[in-house]
């Protein structure tokens, strides 16, 4: 229990009669009592500077040897509106969300009620105590801390924007108290964010100190939550997956981004503007090798992704579903035309303007089949920064190998929130797939080059850059019906020649994506579990949870469209097998039904769509529940 001594002179709450006039809970629960796992919630309003106070928690943590696991919850809009930033402490290293709070820091009125409702029993609410609160805004069974925020900051800054930004960084200074954390672990994080900036370095740690002085005088420290030293970070980074992905871009030999703002993916081409700036200037002439075109909108954008690429540059757009909407007409044209692109599509809650800043896996179906008439696109699913840093880069090899357009398929839980992973990696010696390019020595051969003309049997033909020969090899890139050899034809037995060599050349690209991963149970069973992008984490942890329950699951994680042949052989191999996704009508699994034949009955889907990130516990429920089902033996009726 943690006990406040009343401090009348700042202003403390007068609080209902089970809380002491210091406005701690005499709980009836006991405190929740934990060492590096537990979760912190952040409740502020947008706009009020809370996010890098918050941010700096999360990283002091980090500076302690402990992982977390941070997402930012905010609005669509700039100001005004309420915004959460939660902190999973997790020893063990389960990077998922885990649902419920174990400490609210409330600083946000307009939801206080919703704020204090979330917190489990026996957990702790932390708040501004400067004014009187009634008995009816508080819990029995949690434990509540208040420190009076306004009155300290308001005692020691006289300007309104100085007291807005310092009371967050006084609060994080009382937490640092209150859990137990190393000061100047945290002083170091703000002397990296303020370097070269003495005044304001100064400042912020005097407000830091000025929170933890408090608590440290005022209350009984530390609480039941608490952060001990450790080295399980280990070698990870800390890294959002629109930076990784952007980073990726560059070390796949981009040199041309066409975007147009939208949320959540806007992050990715400022941080490729950031990674250019750094890695993509001549030393000598300093004059930039790249180009960075924000479009008028998101048909502007493509269209220039698809010229640059058909000139030979590589080339990549960044947008959300409604841009993909969008951009559908054009990428048929990359389709047909068969002109590499490579699109990284930010997921986010639909349809139309949906949720701007929720997260969903709900583009799937949208991005295998854009565009009208036939078309079938090459998709990956990344599960982390990591990966989004190396499919970004495989995808321009992809995309030129197979001449078509990549969609990289990141969500809003990996794009715009940090997360650890493993170190990014990249082999100096790799040199790019171009694919199949006739160059000027092979038409001089006399090589028979047809724009569309299969030589090899897998679907894909030779293209030439423009201005390859002077009289040989040229051809005209068209949207309409052709021969192999890019003549206009609307001859039906043509077209469906250049149709079906388009299947041959998806075929091919089930051997190039990365290959999903499998793993199996401890013990044989006969259910599976299929699940994609940033549904892992919470997968990874939901096994642990059913195996404790008693099930066993072999489970699979699929990285790519088109599917491997061993996604249908694991199908095969399971009587039922779960298919878990973030999207209301189980995309995936109509993927899988429609490209495998497979029977529906036997894809279980376990979706999950209210634009949080899914939850182990979402995930081991819903399983758990079906499991327990299949086990209860039916009553028979007696015979007489």
């Amino acid at each position: 229990m943690c006990r406040a001594l009343p401090d009348r002179r700042l202003g403390h709450a007068e609080v209902p009669h089970r809380y002491g006039s210091s406005g701690i809970n005499m709980s009836v629960q006991s405190p929740i009592s934990s060492v590096n796992d537990f979760v912190v919630r952040f409740a502020n309003v947008n706009g009020s500077g809370s996010a890098s106070a918050n941010e700096l928690f999360a990283r002091s943590i980090l500076r302690h040897g402990v992982p977390v696991s941070p997402r930012n919850i905010f609005p669509s809009n700039i100001q005004g509106l309420p915004t959460w930033y939660e902190v999973r402490v997790t020893e063990d290293g389960h990077l998922g969300a885990r649902g419920a709070v174990d400490m609210m820091v409330a600083m946000n009125p307009q939801t206080w009620d919703k704020d204090v409702a979330s917190i489990e029993p026996g957990g702790y609410l932390f708040y501004d105590s400067t004014k009187p609160m009634p008995t009816s805004k508080f819990r029995e069974d949690i434990t509540v801390i208040g420190v009076p925020l306004t009155a300290i900051t308001n005692s020691t800054y006289t300007d309104p924007r100085q007291r807005q930004l310092f009371k967050n960084i006084i609060y994080l200074g009382a937490l640092c108290a209150l859990l137990d954390l190393d000061p100047k672990l945290v002083e170091q994080l703000i002397g990296e964010q303020y370097k070269g900036k003495e005044k304001l370095l100064s400042s912020n740690v005097h407000a830091l100190h000025l929170g933890r002085d408090w608590a440290l005088q005022n209350l009984k420290c530390p609480i039941g939550l608490r952060v001990k030293k450790s080295d399980k970070v280990g070698d990870r980074i800390f890294i959002e997956g629109n930076s990784a992905a952007a980073l990726g871009a560059v070390y796949g030999g981009a040199t041309v981004c066409a975007w147009y703002p939208i949320t959540p993916s806007s992050s990715v081409a400022e941080a490729f503007t950031s990674h250019c700036k750094k890695y993509r200037h001549d030393p000598e002439t300093g004059k930039a090798k790249y180009a960075i075109v924000q479009g008028e909108d998101e048909l502007a954008s493509i269209g220039i992704v698809i010229g640059a690429s058909w000139n030979g540059a590589r080339a990549f757009t960044a947008t959300s579903g409604p841009g993909i909407s969008l951009m559908t007409e054009f990428i048929g044209l990359s389709y047909f035309a068969e002109i590499p692109a490579v699109i990284m599509n930010i997921q986010r809650a639909g349809p139309s303007t949906g949720m701007p800043t929720r997260t969903q896996q709900c583009d799937v179906i949208a991005c295998a089949y854009a565009s009208h008439g036939d078309t079938k696109h090459v998709l990956l699913f990344p599960e982390d920064p990591a990966e989004a840093f190396e499919f970004a880069a495989a995808a321009f090899d992809l995309a030129e190998r197979l001449q078509t357009t990549i969609f990289l398929m990141l969500d809003l839980d990996i794009g715009m929130n940090h997360r650890l992973c493993r170190p990014l990696k990249w082999d100096d010696a790799k040199q790019y797939d171009r694919g199949k390019v006739m160059t000027a020595e092979m038409l001089e051969e006399g090589r028979d080059f047809g724009r569309y003309l299969d030589v090899d049997g897998d679907g894909i033909p030779y293209r030439t850059y423009p201005g390859t020969h002077p009289t040989k090899g040229s051809y005209f890139t068209r949207g309409t019906s052709r021969d192999r050899y890019a003549r206009y034809s609307e001859e039906g037995a043509v077209y469906a020649d250049n149709m079906q060599r388009l299947v041959r050349k998806f075929e091919t690209a089930q051997d190039m994506v990365p290959r999903p991963l499998q793993a199996n149970a401890a013990k044989p069973t006969k259910y599976g579990v299929l699940y994609f992008g940033s549904t892992s984490p919470a997968m990874d942890e939901a096994i642990g949870i059913l195996e404790a329950r008693g099930h066993q699951l072999d489970r699979m994680r699929i990285r790519a469209f088109p599917f491997h042949s061993s996604v249908a052989s694991f199908i095969a191999d399971h009587d039922f097998v779960y298919v878990v996704e973030q999207n209301r009508d189980a995309q995936l699994r109509q993927l899988i039904v429609n490209e495998n034949g497979i029977d529906p009955v036997r894809l279980v889907p376990i979706l999950h769509y209210d634009g949080t990130p899914i939850t182990a516990r979402f995930i081991a429920n819903a399983i758990g529940d079906h499991q327990d089902h299949l086990k209860v033996t039916p009553l028979r009726k007696a015979v007489t």
